[in-house]
């Protein structure tokens, strides 16, 4: 049978849904807050817990020092005792003291300080545990019922928690009812005093994306690919997709049979139309998917980089009389919601509208060419419109006519403005020179100007590139301050006027190691080999025979001694082919040494010879 110890701790265990590691914590940091409070431990004393997992029987331990005689049984224990669980203490020492039947002792207060911190431990576990689980599930999609409404925001219950869901992430004409279940894209989680933060989006298009990996396995699978959205939250929303594999449909994969799959999301989100468009590399084609339903005769695209949008540029739509409304959508959402999925700025003109601001224009100098070249069609087109303004009906013929001839006209106002995007780069390549290169390292964030204005002008970068702007197109650079006070421009020359380019930082030149020098070559002195004397030999006179003259011998010659062989120089190795060669016959060492020791002692016997026997030489 199990104790009550162990019944309880697998309950918390339960219902608290925390690791076994974290209540045994919490129980043993428990028992020494209320040793502390009971005993009045001080703090810098260290009080240790266990806590037998099977029986439950806790144990305290405390440090304690060890001497002959206690004055504090707090604080002090006896060698004798101390030994006892320490063989090696010695006095001085401090050694961990089990007390005895001390919980059993605890008071009223030291019982209620063991709960309060048991409960805040358990709590603070929860908490964190909470968090760890829903900062996993953030970009996620959860579930939730409505707990309360507001008018800031309505609470979702999650179970063990709760989530926010404010006023300005909520759908337009969605209505929320108590006990309602929601589904609703984890935008946020923060750490709070209460518990987790959890802050959810049902506006957000990132829900859309959720909801359409969930319904279209192809996405999910990573088959299809969805390059961007644009939404308008409660009322449409167009979505990119491209195939990653080959054969594979993205609009229909993403439609499904018979609009199931995207039915699904349409009652999600509470009738919200979608458009689902096949994305395609080339901007023309991809403009003109986006701004579908409604048909396209040509789109033209300038790209300019200096224009200060924040697009890539501006895209021309030329679009029939009769899709014009079609286009741009109920108040714009339809041409709004393509600049959005597409990243370009979107002008739309009727056919009609264009041919007639194209022939109010024919004397400028970009059209001017093109109305000599087709004067034919200049006046078939001047035909066509005053048959229009005259009521009549205007064939389907005719209007390709209005059609081609739009389409030479923008073309040749797109090459105008290449012509003359030029010139203002050349002219800007030129101002460039007028500066010193370290005004183009110096970043436009470093003027002493407040935030406000620096904010727009880091768009030049560099203080080089706005001082260039400045004297090529003074006009475009003020174009940045529509929105602020009209000194602000003379507030910024004013301060370039007066600044001074900040000195560039000293250049750490690290040297290169040079290369180790070639060895000269070293003398290395061979030492001759040492010379062992050569034995005397006593030699005994021989007399003459009769009738021989003795011959007299020379005196003995004063013999210096051989210098020292010079010393061998001998250069350090370089590597070099080898080459096999010939052995060339050495002679044998045993015979050159013979020869040299046998000529030593031949001069050596002689002149001791002479030294014994002065008389036999002398008359010789």
């Amino acid at each position: 049978m199990k104790s009550e110890f162990a019944l309880a701790f697998n309950e918390i265990l339960e219902t608290r849904a925390l690791p076994r590691e974290v209540v045994m914590d919490a129980l043993t940091s428990a028992l020494v807050s209320a040793y502390r409070r009971d005993v009045s431990v001080s703090s810098a004393q260290r009080v240790e817990a266990r806590i037998d997992p099977l029986t439950g029987q806790p144990t305290i331990l405390v440090e304690k020092e060890v001497v002959d005689e206690v004055h504090d049984e707090r604080t002090e224990v006896r060698l004798d005792v101390a030994r006892t669980l320490e063989p090696e203490a010695t006095l001085g020492m401090t050694v961990m003291v089990p007390v005895s039947d001390t919980t059993r002792n605890f008071g009223r207060i030291a019982a209620q300080t063991a709960k309060q911190v048991i409960l805040q431990k358990i709590r603070e576990a929860e908490r964190e545990a909470l968090y760890e689980e829903y900062i996993e599930r953030e970009g996620d999609l959860i579930s939730g019922t409505v707990q309360s409404v507001s008018a800031h925001e309505v609470r979702l219950s999650l179970g063990r928690t709760e989530a926010q869901l404010p006023r300005e992430h909520m759908m337009p004409g969605e209505y929320y009812k108590p006990h309602e279940k929601v589904r609703a894209y984890v935008l946020a989680v923060k750490k709070s005093n209460r518990g987790p933060q959890i802050i959810v989006s049902r506006s957000h298009r990132n829900m859309l994306r959720r909801l359409l990996e969930y319904e279209v396995p192809e996405i999910y699978n990573g088959q299809v690919e969805i390059k961007n959205i644009a939404r308008e939250a409660g009322y449409r929303s167009k979505v990119a997709v491209a195939a990653l594999q080959d054969g594979i449909d993205p609009v229909g994969a993403c439609v499904g049979m018979r609009g199931i799959r995207i039915q699904n999301i349409v009652r999600e989100l509470n009738d919200e139309k979608i458009d689902i468009i096949e994305w395609s590399p080339d901007p023309a084609v991809f403009i003109t998917k986006a701004l579908s339903p409604a048909r396209v005769s040509g789109v033209y695209l300038d790209e300019d980089p200096d224009s200060g949008r924040g697009s890539v540029g501006t895209a021309t739509v030329i679009v029939p009389d009769d899709q014009l409304s079609l286009a741009i959508g109920r108040e714009g959402q339809n041409a709004r919601l393509a600049a959005k999925l597409t990243g370009w700025r979107i002008d739309i003109k009727s056919v009609t509208e264009a041919a007639i601001k194209a022939l109010a224009a024919e004397d400028s100098p970009d059209l001017a060419a093109m109305h000599t070249a087709q004067a034919e069609l200049v006046a078939e087109v001047r035909r066509i419109l005053s048959k229009r303004e005259a009521g009549r009906p205007v064939m389907p013929e005719e209007f390709q006519t209005l059609i081609q001839y739009v389409k030479l006209a923008e073309q040749a106002l797109l090459e105008g403005r290449k012509t003359v995007r030029q010139k203002r780069q050349a002219r800007l390549q030129a101002a460039r020179q007028n500066f010193p290169p370290r005004a183009f390292e110096v970043p436009v964030t470093a003027l002493p100007l407040p935030e406000a204005i620096l904010e727009p002008l880091s768009r030049f970068g560099t203080v080089g590139e706005l001082m260039s702007r400045l004297q090529v197109d003074e006009d475009q650079v003020a174009q940045v301050f529509q929105d602020m006070p009209k000194d602000t421009l003379a507030q910024v020359k004013a301060v370039l006027e007066t600044f001074e380019l900040p000195e560039p930082a000293p250049a750490v030149v690290i040297e290169e190691a040079a290369p180790a020098p070639e060895p000269e070559p070293v003398a290395v002195a061979v030492e001759a080999p040492p010379i062992a004397a050569p034995a005397i030999e006593e030699t005994v006179p021989v007399e003459a025979p009769e009738g021989v003259e003795e011959i007299e011998e020379a005196p003995p010659a004063i013999i210096e001694p051989e210098p020292p062989p010079a010393p061998v120089v001998v250069p350090p190795p370089r590597p070099q082919p080898v080459k096999p060669a010939a052995p060339k016959p050495v002679p044998p060492k045993a015979a050159v040494f013979c020869r040299w020791s046998l000529r030593k002692r031949m001069r050596s016997g002689f002149r001791d010879s002479v030294r014994r026997n002065p008389s036999s030489a002398a008359s010789s």
